[in-house]
């Protein structure tokens, strides 16, 4: 008899586990969406940041055009009233 029951405890652990373990598939869908959600949310991340870093280069390089337009215009500036005092 003791025999008996041992078999049946330890058959009845085993189905407890393997039925914990299975997930339905509404548990599994709302893994599967949680998971793209998260994806999805790191690229748009990703997409922001990588955005951030082409406008702040942009805003660099017209920085630089501005000034380097700036320089030719005092350097032309400079000739022609060289050339008037002249």
């Amino acid at each position: 008899m003791k025999k008996l029951f041992t078999l049946f405890l330890l058959g009845a652990f085993t189905l407890a586990v393997f039925a914990c373990d299975n997930k339905s598939e509404k548990e599994e869908a709302k893994d599967q969406i949680e998971e793209s959600t998260e994806e999805i949310k790191d690229a748009v991340e990703d997409a922001g940041e990588e955005i951030d870093d082409a406008a702040e280069e942009i805003k660099e390089e017209a920085e630089e055009k501005v000034e380097e337009g700036t320089e030719e215009m005092e350097e032309a500036s400079e000739e022609v009233e060289e050339e008037v005092e002249g």
